[in-house]
C-alpha cells in the first residue's frame, strides 16, 4: 500500500514549496535529501551569529508580487540592497556599471557625456549586430568597461573565451545613465532574518523529512511509498547519464572566520583582472548590516573565496552551460522525461536550467496548482 501522495526528491527551495502547497492542499507528503540538511543551496549556516551562505550568495529580488507574498508568510526580510563592488587590479568600480563607474572610467560628468562614451567605443569596434558575449558587451558598455570589468572575470567564471560564449548570457547586464548602486531591478529585495535555513525550515514545518538519503541509490523501494515523485535532481543522472552527461559550471569556497569586525567593507567584492584566481570575495556579515539577529554588532566577520571550475561528478553543480550542444542534449533528455508519467521534474538541476530563487518558486506554485 503506498503511504504518500507525493514523494518529493530535495529539499530546497522548488521542493519545499511544492510540499507546503501540497500539504496545504490535504497531500501527504514525504521529502528526502541526500545531503544532511535542509535548504539546497540556500542553506545558511550561523557561526559567531553571521548566517553564512554556505553554497554561495543568495540575495532575494522579485518583481512577482505573489511570490513576495507567499515567502513573507514564512520570513521577515531585511531590506538588504545588493550593490557589490568590482575590484580591478585595485581600482575600485561601482557594481551595477553606473554614473559612478562611468565617473571613474572616463571622467565623465553627466549621461549625455557617458552614453556618447560608450557609443564611441561601440563604434570604433564595428558592432553592430552581437553575435558572442564579446561584442554584446562591448555593444553595452563599450570596450574599456569590458576589458577592465567583464572579460577576465567572465572567463574566470565560464572557463571559456569571452568570444565562444553565447551573447545571451550578457543581455540582462544591468547599464544604468543614473547613480542607482542598486544592482537588481526588482520591486522587492532583501535577505531573511535569521537565515534562508530558517525560512525553509518554515515552510517544511509538519513535513516529514528524512536526509542523508539517496534517491537514485534506493529508488525502486523509495518509488513504492508515493503515488507520485517531485525529482528535483539532476536530470541527466535520473536516466543514468545514457545520452552522456550535461556539462555545468561548479564553484569551490574557501571560507574564514576572521578576528576582526570588517574586512571589505561590502558583501560582495568582485575581482575583474584575470589573474586573481577566485572570482569574488563574500563578507557575509554585511547581508544583515553587521549586526546579528538581536541587532548586536558583530565583533568577528566571515569570508568566502569563491573559485570557479569545470564541473566533475561528486562535485556540486551549479550554472548549466547552455551552449548548443548541451541545449540539444538536454532537450533529448526532456523528451525522455515527458515519458515518465508519474514523475514531474522541476528546478534548477531537474530542467537544466539557470533560475533565480523567486523563478523557482514561481514555478513550483504553478506546478502544484496544475497537479491538483
Amino acid at each position: 500500500m503506498r503511504k504518500y501522495n507525493y514523494l518529493i526528491v530535495g529539499a530546497g527551495l522548488y521542493g519545499a514549496t511544492f510540499a507546503q502547497q501540497a500539504r496545504e492542499a490535504g497531500k501527504t507528503v514525504l521529502v528526502i535529501d541526500k545531503r544532511d540538511h535542509i535548504a539546497g543551496n540556500v542553506y545558511t549556516k550561523t557561526v559567531e551569529g553571521i548566517h553564512v551562505h554556505q553554497y554561495g550568495a543568495h540575495i532575494f529580488h522579485t518583481n512577482n508580487r505573489e511570490v513576495w507574498d507567499y515567502v513573507n508568510r514564512f520570513a521577515v526580510f531585511n531590506r538588504f540592497t545588493n550593490s557589490p563592488v568590482a575590484n580591478y587590479r585595485g581600482e575600485l568600480y561601482s557594481l551595477p556599471f553606473n554614473m559612478y563607474t562611468f565617473n571613474k572610467m572616463w571622467g565623465v560628468v553627466t549621461p549625455e557625456e557617458a552614453a556618447a562614451k560608450i557609443e564611441e567605443q561601440k563604434q570604433a569596434a564595428g558592432i553592430t549586430n552581437p553575435q558572442n558575449l564579446e561584442e554584446q558587451a562591448i555593444s553595452l558598455v563599450g570596450t574599456d568597461i569590458y576589458e577592465k570589468l567583464i572579460k577576465g572575470y567572465t572567463e574566470k567564471q565560464w572557463g571559456r573565451p569571452c568570444t565562444e560564449l553565447p551573447a545571451f548570457i550578457i543581455k540582462r547586464l544591468p547599464v544604468r545613465l543614473t547613480f542607482d548602486n542598486n544592482y537588481f531591478n526588482a520591486l522587492y529585495q532583501g535577505i531573511p532574518v535569521g537565515g534562508y535555513t530558517k525560512l525553509v525550515a518554515n515552510m517544511l514545518e509538519g513535513i516529514e523529512v528524512r536526509l542523508n538519503t539517496d534517491y537514485l541509490a534506493n529508488k525502486e523501494a523509495l518509488d513504492a511509498l508515493a503515488d507520485k515523485v517531485i525529482y528535483t535532481g539532476p536530470i541527466d543522472a535520473y536516466f543514468g547519464y545514457k545520452l552522456g552527461p550535461l556539462e555545468y559550471r561548479s564553484v569551490r569556497f574557501e571560507t574564514e572566520l576572521l578576528d576582526k569586525p570588517n574586512f571589505q567593507g561590502v558583501a560582495a567584492m568582485n575581482y575583474t583582472d584575470r589573474e586573481t584566481p577566485w572570482t569574488r570575495i563574500i563578507e557575509h556579515k554585511w547581508f544583515q548590516f553587521g549586526r546579528d539577529d538581536q541587532g548586536n554588532d558583530l565583533p568577528k566577520t566571515v569570508i568566502s573565496r569563491e573559485y570557479s571550475s569545470e564541473w566533475k561528478p561528486g562535485e556540486e553543480p551549479y550554472y548549466p552551460v547552455n551552449d548548443q550542444k548541451n541545449s540539444t542534449r538536454c532537450q533529448q533528455y526532456k523528451a525522455l522525461a515527458a515519458q515518465e508519467s508519474k514523475v514531474v521534474f522541476g528546478g534548477r538541476l531537474g530542467e537544466y536550467r539557470y533560475y533565480d530563487m523567486d523563478a523557482v518558486i514561481g514555478e513550483a506554485l504553478e506546478k502544484v496548482k496544475r497537479e491538483e
